[in-house]
């Protein structure tokens, strides 16, 4: 049986940490920064943790 292809959309939206997290970029960084603080585009542009139960399907897109 063939190897299944990584979905291309995925790999570049998730990563998968070492300890088997799923992360993510936040919503709201793309438009309306001056509005925001400093503080909130700060935190928006960490990474996220994905909930368990989607972090189950990715993994499974991802290949992991």
């Amino acid at each position: 049986m063939p190897k299944q292809k990584t979905h291309s959309g995925a790999k570049k939206r998730f990563r998968v940490t070492g300890s088997g997290k799923v992360m993510k970029q936040g919503a709201g960084m793309r438009h309306n920064l001056e509005k925001k603080s400093s503080e909130l585009t700060r935190r928006l542009s960490r990474d996220q943790v994905l909930a368990p139960a989607d972090a189950k399907a990715i993994k499974k897109v991802l290949g992991k």
